[in-house]
């Protein structure tokens, strides 16, 4: 099978192109040249500016909207599968059904990038898509290897435990025992797109655990309690920052279990 891969230099995109190893694989990461798509057999698209901190509309716009929809138009041209990565920040503050059906609430710019081509892709006339499938993901809190490049947007499962190498301390916003996150492993969200080559649908499915756990418990799993050290949350944060997240996965492990029918 032949595939092209964006974002092949990011955390998980990394983490792809090495689960893809048995695979003729293309690779294409932001500022190269523009890929051809003609001639793959799949497109799965990782490439993204993914800070959540980023202010600069015209810029996240550009290289998550745009760059994407020209992807996708050049799948249709050329009758390439598409996969893409989509974002559980979309639920926004939601703190309970996170299914794929739900009314959305992204809080900031990357969120609403996120949205804005799940939605472009829902209006598009069936049609006109000349028969590809495509799929998109809504990846809850992926950790894992190669996150060091992330800085401040790695995992707290990456973070903490450099904290504590570093410092033998580990920094924890106040009442962390009360955020939990669905922290899914980035060999979950790699094997999940390579067994949704089987999946014959296209739309938006979840990819995460479905058993949160609190920024507290992710710490104590690397550090003793008395390491802990915890601050005020910067005021920047306080509108945005997700309390909980939980995967639904029904819907997911359902397309799972007909796939190849």
């Amino acid at each position: 099978m032949k595939i092209l891969l964006t974002g092949y230099k990011g955390f998980i995109g990394f983490n792809m192109l090495n689960a893809l190893r048995e695979h003729n694989v293309t690779t294409f990461e932001w500022g190269e040249t523009l890929p051809e798509i003609e001639g793959h057999d799949w497109v799965i698209h990782m490439g993204a500016n993914s800070s959540t901190t980023e202010r600069n509309i015209e810029k996240i716009m550009h290289q998550n909207v745009d760059f994407s929809v020209w992807l996708l138009n050049q799948c249709i041209k050329h009758g390439v599968d598409l996969q893409y990565s989509s974002s559980a920040s979309v639920y926004g503050m939601r703190k309970e059904n996170f299914k794929e059906d739900q009314p959305v609430d992204p809080r900031n710019p990357y969120a609403w990038t996120k949205y804005l081509f799940e939605r472009h892709v829902s209006n598009l006339e069936p049609k006109s898509l000349k028969g590809i499938r495509i799929q998109g993901f809504r990846y809850f809190n992926v950790h894992g290897s190669n996150e060091d490049h992330k800085e401040d947007q790695a995992s707290p499962y990456h973070t903490f435990a450099k904290q504590y190498r570093e410092t033998g301390k580990i920094k924890l916003f106040e009442n962390s025992e009360n955020y939990l996150r669905d922290f899914v492993p980035v060999e979950k969200v790699c094997q999940t797109h390579i067994d949704f080559f089987e999946v014959k649908e296209s739309g938006v499915w979840n990819v995460g655990t479905g058993n949160p756990k609190s920024f507290l418990d992710v710490a104590l799993s690397i550090a003793p309690k008395e390491a802990i050290e915890y601050i005020p949350m910067p005021e920047k944060l306080r509108d945005s920052y997700q309390s909980y997240t939980c995967a639904d996965m029904s819907k997911t492990l359902e397309s799972l279990q007909h796939k190849g029918e």
